[in-house]
């Protein structure tokens, strides 16, 4: 009896001191396999969203009741695109206009919160969003509208280090969760409108210290420890001219590790500028997954998925690496409407197929070269061939540059083997104009408008199958689906809607078995966490990003949404 008490008491001292614990690479390496905290942006550095968790689960979600909500408050809503952490009993979350809060995991209470005093003349392109932040020993880390990343105390919310990414001025700005691999934080840069020079950075986490900078435009150098560490790509390979200089391929969506390989993969976006006919060539490494070795900074491959961008694809889609027949494999779902499997070790094409039902711009990807069978015709045509020189011809192209799926991150559940994608049907009628690099000025050279292509939905969740590339089931919805997802050994997958919904299918099936009215449009991604043995699942609300701001006629149809600010908390009824 004397040795169970001594030993009851033992776990119970190391259970307490692993709740207080700072954040380890161990535990951020193990963060997708446990469930007492979510220490990640994609619960778990591979970016699966999965959750081991199955107390919520096919039988018992129709007793999930709210436990707690807490508002961002103020009149600063706008859209709110942030994946909470859970650490030591306290949630960190952002929210619009660069602002972090931490509350009381248990309750919603507000323990403290920053907000980044942010510069007249930001200029974000889509929205003034926050994706999250990351966790590393007793800091939280997050990126500004201002280009700039902040360390904070978790237990004050007291400035540590504050280092400058780069010059708003020039457009360029932060968004996206950064990425923690191997004591490094890692982060990129949004602001492709601007012909800004993309790039991924690694910093010690504890101090800010620069460690290595990659550019992810051919032409640029690299450095490590403040020395030259090799250009990326052949200057003018792929590049005419001086265009190089303004070459965009913001990495703006962050990006995933996965310790297996060593690597960290991250999405570079469109090209600078929109109009593809003033930069002939395939023009590296805008719309591509880089694979850049963590220890040195060094790009190990690419692929490219829309070589010589004129549509606006990007390429920026998250890269999600999972097991596929003893292989370690990486899915994308591709602003340009195709699905990728990749070799997560060197960058192989496996397969490539549809995940929407309408595409325009190419007829296929061929498996051999891993190059778009591309539509000539369906290109915008180039301005210098038209009678006046100020507009060229107009295509409609589908998907629209909105994409078949953009910010709104998938999941990827192990038990089931099936990507749960965030999919969205609309095209765009698109044109291409003179234009010519000016600091701090939006570089497009193009003109659009999205345009709905069916009566009855535009958005749809859907179960893809990376094996065989088949959709096994989907949920229509009637406006645009710009939210995360998440799924749980549970065999539920759950996401939001802009009509303001938290719903949940059964992950086999698409059978939607559960939903509640947030009272604002969702457009962030979900988690799930226990804690002493209560599983929580917690999505933040508030209606806005680059929907509402740059979609067309689609803006139009759900200009009826209202903002909002708030986390929401679910746990099971009487739990």
């Amino acid at each position: 009896m004397r040795k169970l008490l001594l030993s009851a008491l033992v776990m119970a001292a190391l259970g307490s001191m692993q709740a207080h614990a700072t954040v380890t690479d161990s535990m951020i390496e193990q963060d997708g396999k446990t469930v007492g905290d979510v220490l990640t942006n994609g619960l778990g550095t591979q970016g699966q969203r999965f959750s081991p968790s199955t107390k919520i689960n096919t039988t018992t979600v129709k007793n999930l009741v709210p436990a707690w909500s807490f508002s961002f408050g103020g009149e600063k809503q706008r859209g709110q695109e942030s994946q909470p952490l859970v650490h030591d009993g306290k949630m960190f979350v952002t929210a619009s206009y660069s602002r972090i809060y931490a509350l009381d995991a248990k309750s919603g209470k507000k323990l403290w919160k920053y907000e980044h005093r942010l510069p007249e003349g930001i200029m974000p392109c889509c929205d003034v969003v926050n994706r999250g932040a990351a966790l590393y020993d007793n800091l939280v880390i997050f990126s500004t509208l201002d280009a700039q990343i902040v360390a904070l105390d978790q237990a004050t919310g007291k400035v540590v280090w504050k280092e400058k990414i780069d010059d708003y001025a020039a457009g360029y700005s932060n968004t996206a969760a950064p990425l923690i691999a191997k004591g490094l934080v890692l982060t990129g840069v949004s602001g492709g409108e601007f012909g800004v020079i993309g790039r991924v950075e690694a910093r010690d986490a504890k101090t800010g210290k620069m460690v290595w900078s990659r550019p992810t435009v051919e032409g640029h150098m690299g450095y490590l420890n403040g020395k030259e560490n090799g250009i990326s790509g052949t200057t003018n390979a792929t590049w005419p001219g001086e265009m190089w200089k303004s070459g965009g391929a913001a990495t703006w969506l962050g990006g995933t590790y996965d310790a297996s390989t060593g690597l960290a993969y991250f999405g570079a976006g469109n090209p600078g500028p929109w109009n593809s006919h003033l930069r002939k060539g395939d023009n590296l490494f805008s719309c591509s997954t880089i694979a850049i070795d963590v220890a040195t900074g060094k790009i190990v491959w690419h692929y490219q998925t829309t070589p010589h961008d004129g549509w606006d694809f990007d390429g920026v889609n998250e890269f999600v690496t999972f097991d596929l027949n003893g292989k370690r494999m990486g899915g994308k779902a591709d602003r340009n409407g195709f699905f990728y499997v990749i070799d997560a070790k060197n960058g192989k094409l496996q397969n490539a197929f549809p995940f929407v039902k309408k595409i325009t711009w190419a007829t296929g990807i061929d498996l051999k070269s891993g190059r778009p069978n591309y539509v000539p015709e369906n290109r915008p045509g180039d301005p210098t061939a038209s009678s006046d020189g100020k507009k060229g011809a107009t295509v409609f192209s589908a998907p629209s540059f909105l994409g078949g799926k953009n910010q709104m991150p998938m999941a990827y559940s192990p038990k089931t083997g099936l990507f749960y994608v965030p999919a969205n049907e609309w095209g765009m009628d698109i044109w291409n104009e003179p234009v010519t690099y000016k600091k701090g000025a939006a570089y497009l050279g193009a003109g659009f408008t999205i345009k709905t292509i069916n009566d009855d939905y535009i958005g749809a969740m859907r179960a893809v199958d990376p094996k065989t590339g088949k959709i096994v089931w989907e949920v229509k919805n009637g406006a645009p689906l710009w939210g995360g997802v998440l799924t749980t050994a549970g065999d539920l997958v759950f996401w939001g809607t802009p009509e303001g919904f938290l719903k949940a299918a059964d992950a086999k099936t698409g059978k939607v078995v559960w939903e509640f009215q947030t009272g604002s449009g969702v457009v962030a991604p979900p988690i799930s966490w226990e804690e002493n043995g209560t599983q929580y699942v917690a999505v933040v609300s508030g209606w806005g990003g680059a929907v509402p701001l740059w979609g067309g006629d689609v803006a139009s149809k759900v200009n009826y949404l209202e903002q909002g600010g708030s986390v929401w908390v679910f746990k099971l009824a009487g739990k």
